[in-house]
């Protein structure tokens, strides 16, 4: 036995000398976040592990109103199994800008921060949109070379970084630790992963979501800015929108401090929701014009005709004949907004349901369908 553990310690010690010898050394850390917490992927409480920069809010809050009906109707039983199911620990409904329905589960509740994951593509998306407004950048045509030299020549533009137009060489992998999703996950150097990229189509002419595409689009955003994305954040929508709470933006480490721009905001579902109202009403919020309206209406319009289900930054549904817009999460974290109805829909949770050939996993279809019958029942 004691021979069997100094030929297995050598062997440990050696995988993990090769790790940091080939630059894989960022797989311990993901080994330690995941599975020496019990998970077996990235999970919705898991900014505590990383180190975090703050979104701060402002000292007026603008809580949403409870309508005047609010939560006397009962989730359907179709919608309250695959909340189980699925472990749903947070889901809003938000009628006529009034919360009508409102869920918490497992000890969660109105103040509790999960993790965004993807969703914060969008908000980084609508951060583009501000960065224009205020003329820090040109417009969606911007080269992305005149903010980083590496990519002269490319033709890329802020704007294919928005729509998921970019042809850089990004592997979207979520189960392979030596992708590069991976890294830029659990990496401690995102700005080296990211501008070593290379672009190896035509930027502009085809919708291929890569998360790439939008922390390069955060990278813009901030030297365009010279401001932290963090704090542009707050200053653009955090403060004049009257977000409830701070939320916490995870970096890739304590030296380098660059945002994920491309997910991980830990914020709370009711806060998540403005984003819905904000570009429902054409990027207007309490009569002030945040965001321009043309730049609104073009990002929840696709951009491509072949790829109805994603604009710029967010994804795009007509389920039961509903135009909706859509913020999304790898782990089933949405924000839905119908606006010809004026309803918002979120959900926050630990799991999604199961991948198909459509836009969106069967639980996005089985949640528009029941929050339906609720409101049909009112």
């Amino acid at each position: 036995m004691k021979r069997f553990l100094l030929w297995f310690g050598g062997i440990l010690i050696a995988m993990i000398l090769l790790l940091f010898i080939t630059d894989y050394n960022y797989i311990l850390k993901g080994v330690r976040v995941v599975y020496l917490t019990g998970h077996t992927t990235a999970f919705i409480d898991d900014h505590v592990y990383f180190v975090n920069d703050t979104i701060p809010a402002g000292v007026a809050p603008q809580p949403w109103p409870k309508h005047s009906v609010y939560n006397e109707v009962s989730p359907t039983e179709r919608l309250s199994e695959i909340n189980k199911a699925l472990g749903t620990v947070a889901f809003l409904i938000i009628k006529n800008d009034s919360l009508w329905y409102e869920n918490y589960a497992e000890g969660y509740g109105p103040t509790s921060q999960t993790n965004s994951f993807s969703m914060a593509k969008s908000i980084t998306s609508a951060l583009l949109g501000k960065a224009i407004k205020d003329g820090y950048i040109t417009g969606l045509e911007q080269p992305v070379s005149h903010f980083f030299e590496e990519f002269e020549g490319s033709r890329l533009t802020v704007g294919d970084l928005s729509s998921m137009s970019s042809g850089l060489d990004w592997d979207e992998s979520y189960t392979s630790p030596f992708s590069v999703t991976a890294r830029s996950y659990y990496d401690d150097d995102l700005a080296e992963t990211i501008l070593s990229l290379q672009v190896v189509d035509t930027p502009g002419k085809s919708f291929n979501y890569l998360s790439g595409n939008t922390q390069l689009l955060g990278m813009v955003i901030e030297k365009a800015t010279q401001k932290r994305l963090a704090d542009y954040l707050s200053e653009s929508f955090w403060i004049p929108m009257g977000f409830e709470q701070p939320a916490l933006w995870q970096v890739d480490d304590a030296t380098h401090q660059l945002v994920k721009s491309y997910c991980c905001i830990a914020g709370n579902a009711r806060d998540f929701a403005r984003f819905g109202k904000l570009y429902s009403d054409h990027g207007r919020w309490d009569g002030k014009q945040l965001l321009d309206s043309s730049f609104v209406a073009r990002s929840i319009v696709p951009r491509f005709e072949e790829s109805p289900e994603y604009g710029y930054g967010f994804w795009l549904s007509d389920h039961l004949d509903k135009k909706s817009f859509v913020m999304r999460g790898i782990l089933g974290q949405y924000v839905i907004t119908i606006p010809e109805d004026d309803l918002i829909i979120v959900r926050l949770g630990h799991d999604r349901g199961e991948k198909n050939e459509l836009p969106f996993s069967q639980d996005f279809y089985t949640y528009l369908e029941e929050v339906y019958r609720m409101i049909g029942l009112n």
